[in-house]
């Protein structure tokens, strides 16, 4: 690896441990847990892409058996994090959808990030804003096989 690509991998960790850390204090704000987080950031996610999230996609999205998707959900819908609602379209499938108190707190705590992060972007172009989005895109589907692949056995690789 060349000297450019190793620092820039050296600076996409550092970034993804500042998130990493930016989750954590969100969590224990309230009492939520790293996979509730990811949960809610999964449901969130779905809403914005209009795609119902039901149950079984939750814990595809976050690894989870069923029953754990279930304690999960039910863990989240008593803090008054989450909800369960009939789908609209038909009526006998439950989608989950943040509640208000949710969103409410989310947008608390994240809005001055998401403010600061579109100030720092102010001075790209919109060309550099799409590479840098075609990079983020392509290092998130890598970082994430990576977490889905089977790790290695002790000296392989």
């Amino acid at each position: 690896m060349d000297e450019t690509r190793a620092e820039l991998a050296v600076l996409l960790r550092r970034l993804t441990v500042e998130l990493d850390a930016v989750g954590q204090r969100f969590a224990e704000m309230h009492g939520l847990g790293r996979t509730d987080v990811r949960a809610l950031v999964a449901i969130m996610d779905a809403a914005r892409a209009g795609r119902p999230m039901t149950a079984g996609a939750l814990g595809a999205a976050v690894e989870l058996s069923s029953a754990s998707v279930t304690a999960l959900v039910d863990r989240l819908e008593r803090v008054g994090h989450v909800e369960r609602v009939r789908d609209e379209h038909d009526r006998r499938r439950v989608v989950l959808e943040m509640t208000p108190v949710a969103m409410a707190a989310g947008g608390e705590f994240f809005g001055g990030l998401q403010r600061d992060l579109a100030a720092a972007m102010s001075s790209y172009s919109d060309e550099e804003l799409a590479v840098v989005r075609r990079f983020l895109e392509d290092m998130t589907e890598v970082i994430s096989a990576h977490r889905r692949s089977e790790p290695d056995a002790p000296g392989q690789r």
